[in-house]
């Protein structure tokens, strides 16, 4: 199997602690464009871009987690509540209102953040590396799961991804390959509205910017890097920044 190395950590290469940083920043840049810049004027699409980083980053690192984490069942258990949390933020982020109002409808009440899809990408890393189940009820119980996080964002992409991350973890460019064909329809999205002559299908180009987390995986190092609190930077400011955000686009 090709490997990927563990590195020493240098200035060419990052921890898990640095890539996560990276994540949040992104993530910050994507969701102030969302609240705030236009999507179709460039600075909106260049904002989008540099967000495209944190899922796939996010994902990479569920994966790894469910290898090196000491419990499973608390891992399992902190994003699963973290989901929940996180559900009234990002419908006040999104709609402007708390997640038991009909106001936008009742599809917005269902609508919910991708803390469900990382959630459910653990668990169904769990039933496929569980050799008490048999692959058919594997393959039938990762395909409920998909279902169940169809109304969440990026919908059960990130359910993909970590798999794809954990079957293939001691293979980083096996990794890459299958990621790059389970994105690529997302990032073809923008040629295949301008085939159909859709006149909006330059809003679609900062789907591309998943490919830019390619580099920045392959710059990981194998360390953890960070604090033992660290961990708790993103459960807290996921939730938190969205607050933030959601108050300043509704109140000014």
């Amino acid at each position: 199997m090709n490997k990927k190395p563990i590195l020493k950590p240098n200035v060419l290469n990052f921890s898990a602690y640095h890539l996560k940083i990276i994540a949040i920043f992104a993530m910050l840049i994507d969701h102030i464009a969302w609240a705030f810049v236009p999507l179709e004027s460039a600075l909106g699409q260049i904002m989008h871009i540099i967000g495209r980083l944190t899922a796939p980053i996010m994902c990479f690192f569920i994966a790894e987690g469910f290898y090196h984490t000491k419990n499973i069942k608390k891992y399992a258990l902190r994003l699963g509540i973290f989901a929940l949390i996180s559900h009234i933020p990002y419908n006040y982020f999104m709609f402007g209102n708390l997640p038991l109002s009909f106001d936008c409808g009742f599809k917005s009440i269902l609508r919910t953040s991708i803390m469900l899809p990382l959630f459910l990408g653990l668990i169904s890393l769990v039933v496929w590396n569980n050799s008490k189940i048999k692959k058919t009820i594997k393959i039938i119980l990762i395909v409920i799961l998909c279902l169940i996080a169809i109304p969440a964002d990026w919908s059960f992409i990130p359910i993909l991804w970590i798999l794809n991350f954990g079957i293939n973890h001691d293979d980083f460019q096996q990794q890459i390959k299958v990621f790059s064909i389970i994105s690529m329809p997302i990032i073809l999205t923008p040629i295949l509205l301008l085939v159909e002559n859709n006149s909006n299908w330059y809003e679609q180009i900062f789907h591309i910017g998943i490919l830019l987390a390619i580099p920045f995986l392959n710059k990981y190092n194998g360390s953890l890097g960070g604090k033992n609190y660290s961990k708790w930077i993103f459960y807290i400011f996921y939730p938190l920044h969205m607050l933030v955000i959601g108050w300043l686009k509704y109140r000014i």
